[in-house]
């Protein structure tokens, strides 16, 4: 995930990179110290996630939500300021800042709000159908395995889940239905009943194949 500080307070900005060094997968594509940097920033650099500070020199934070939401609507935004005031809060969470963190940063608390913006973005590129389930994962501020229900819905049986996951880490290749019924010894009903209920809790991603005739076909991979 590539990622971006916006903060013109160079300590706080290191303290910041040294934490994202931490985590696995990050890449810093840039720092800018004021509000005119950091637009310069998202338009050089292709960027996932910016860290914003409330308070540049030039602008606020605040109000460069609504353009970046307007012209970098891929990029997440996680407004990290000292400011708890309610006319910076609230206008925040409807420009559609992905989480909000007051200053002093805990490494904890920053790490759960990084987590939370990937976990997301993995949700969307690997479910090209959007389920109920999959929604709320991606509103919600837990952790998809915590979201997800303790009791299997009806139709769907642990044991048989559990041979499904099993059949599909072995697989080199996506499956469709009809195959995998063919091996579980099931119906094609069946089997895209227990593929399905994987995509919704976000284990398995589908994508349509075409065949030689040109028919679209339905594979299913493990997420």
């Amino acid at each position: 995930m590539k990622v971006a500080i916006a903060e013109d307070d160079f300590r706080v900005a290191s303290i910041h990179e040294q934490f994202l060094e931490k985590l696995d997968h990050i890449k810093v594509t840039g720092k800018a110290l004021n509000a005119k940097e950091a637009l310069e920033l998202l338009e050089q650099e292709e960027t996932d996630l910016l860290l914003l500070d409330n308070y540049l020199p030039d602008r606020t934070g605040l109000s460069l939500l609504p353009e970046i939401r307007e012209r970098w609507p891929g990029t997440d935004v996680i407004l990290i300021t000292a400011s708890t005031e309610k006319e910076v809060v609230e206008p925040a969470v409807r420009y559609g800042a992905a989480d909000y963190i007051v200053k002093p940063v805990t490494f904890e608390r920053f790490k759960s709000a990084i987590e939370k913006v990937r976990k997301r973005k993995q949700l969307i590129d690997s479910n090209h159908e959007l389920t109920q389930a999959v929604i709320d994962q991606m509103f919600s501020n837990q952790r998809p395995s915590e979201t997800m229900p303790t009791l299997l819905p009806k139709g769907i049986d642990p044991l048989t889940l559990q041979k499904v996951k099993d059949m599909m880490r072995t697989l080199d290749k996506g499956i469709n239905a009809e195959e995998l019924g063919q091996n579980m010894g099931a119906s094609r009903t069946t089997a895209r009943r227990y593929l399905e209920y994987m995509i919704s809790s976000g284990e398995a991603k589908a994508e349509l194949e075409y065949g030689i005739v040109g028919r679209p076909e339905r594979k299913y991979y493990l997420a």
